[in-house]
């Protein structure tokens, strides 16, 4: 037994941890959790935990049912919200298939497989999530109307606002379970806010952006709120974006960085930035997964529905934040288009290969663009060699489907899965009839 499980094994001890909590995720990054009593710790170190693979999304067929959740006792921490005594814990797991070996539709597993060629260049991949989400008031039942909680906007401070209350409230949660966050503030929409996580590599993120959402849930139900991650939960205010910074380290050296060139960029970074723009339109079911995704793409609002990049230009959907002098190490590139509902380990996973394979292939980076691309002309834009991204789910799965990029990251199973899954959302969103036609042809026609 190696120090991690001996220290996990104490700390459940010394601190009367009742239940532990073995947490994975599925396909689509629904969160899945099994509880265990203490004294099964030692077993699930040593063997993992069987369930039926077959009743969670994506992760394996009805043949192979029986499938392994082994805990990473790296992850431990105290579910603060269960209360100090006779306490609950968690820890993420890798899912294993009966033999031992990783499983391929496991979502954390390609994420480890994405890094692990990372690594095989001497890059570690970093990465910084700005997450927005909004809150509103508990509905009467399912039908009645969203009423935010607050009527604010940007950076907006409202005396006895119960978003201050709410951030507090959830960043201290985060806190005490070693998540460290950067900022929080009200964002655009009413209700609207956004929490931003430190950075940490893809992986450690992934897992905080799991436990974080989470956290957002519970805090939202002690406060007799409910909090919501949808894309574009309301269609006349903004959608909520992740943001995410990206980097590569080699070592303690910032592979983003070269003082002196253009924005400080490295050759690195530059073709790395190629990387996401070439393959973009190709990653966009992943890091935009749902039919509602596409509504704050092409929403408006900030929201990046065109492929370029520039310099702090935040209609670009690489943008490269201002340089901060004489600190090499905050060199970096964010991508604009995720949205809070992604699977983080399918989207970071994504994300990584499609800037390695510009590294790899020495992609060459086109000029950046500093004009408001949304106040071009479609004219404008095609003469500067601006191509949209996928304007609804069914055009998305369509052009990764024939990506091979993605098909390589995510292996086969979660491929084949993803497309599935996402045919038959389009297909049941493609035949209902919306209270907008309802309302614009019942009468006329």
């Amino acid at each position: 037994m190696d120090r991690q499980q001996e220290f996990v094994l104490r700390t459940v001890e010394e601190r009367d941890i009742r239940f532990i909590r073995l947490w994975f995720t599925d396909v689509l990054g629904m969160l899945k959790s099994v509880a265990i009593a203490p004294a099964e710790l030692e077993s699930a170190f040593a063997e993992g935990i069987g369930f039926d693979g077959s009743s969670i999304e994506g992760l394996t067929r009805v043949y192979e049912a029986d499938m392994i959740a082994k805990p990473d006792p790296t992850t431990f921490q105290v579910l603060p919200w269960r209360g100090e005594r006779h306490g609950t814990a968690r820890m993420f797991c890798d899912i294993l298939t009966p033999d031992g070996e990783p499983s391929l539709a496991d979502s954390r597993n390609v994420l480890k497989r994405a890094l692990a060629r990372a690594s095989d260049k001497g890059f570690t991949f970093y990465t910084h999530p700005e997450v927005e989400f909004y809150l509103f008031n508990q509905p009467a039942d399912a039908e009645s109307p969203l009423v935010p909680v607050d009527q604010g906007g940007y950076f907006d401070h409202l005396a006895r606002g119960s978003t201050h209350d709410f951030r507090r409230a959830a960043i201290t949660m985060l806190e005490s379970m070693g998540i460290s966050v950067e900022f929080s503030h009200h964002e655009a929409g009413p209700g609207q806010n956004e929490i931003d996580l430190r950075y940490a590599d893809a992986l450690t993120t992934a897992d905080n952006l799991m436990t974080f959402r989470t956290v957002v849930k519970e805090v939202a139900l002690e406060q007799g709120v409910f909090a919501s991650f949808m894309p574009k939960p309301m269609a006349e205010h903004p959608g909520s974006g992740m943001h995410t910074h990206l980097s590569l380290f080699e070592g303690d050296r910032n592979a983003f960085h070269e003082p002196g060139a253009q924005f400080e960029l490295s050759k690195t970074a530059r073709q790395f930035i190629s990387g996401l723009l070439v393959h973009a339109a190709e990653i966009t079911a992943i890091t935009n997964q749902y039919v509602n995704s596409y509504k704050r793409l092409w929403g408006g609002a900030e929201a990046p529905s065109y492929v370029c990049w520039g310099h702090n230009n935040r209609s670009a959907l690489v943008r490269v934040p201002m340089y901060k002098p004489g600190k090499g190490n905050s060199s970096r590139v964010e991508y604009r288009a995720l949205d809070s509902a992604t699977n983080p380990y399918l989207a970071f996973a994504v994300m990584l290969a499609a800037g390695l394979k510009g590294i790899e292939e020495g992609y060459e980076l086109p000029e950046a663009t500093e004009d408001d691309v949304w106040e071009l002309t479609d004219a404008e834009r095609r003469a500067l060699g601006i191509k949209p991204l996928p304007q609804s789910l069914d055009e998305a799965i369509a052009v990764m489907e024939k990506s091979e990029l993605v098909a390589e990251t995510l292996g086969e199973h979660v491929f084949d899965f993803v497309l599935r899954n996402k045919r038959q959302e389009w297909d049941g969103y493609r035949a209902q009839v919306t209270p907008f036609e309802l309302k614009r042809f019942l009468q006329v026609l």
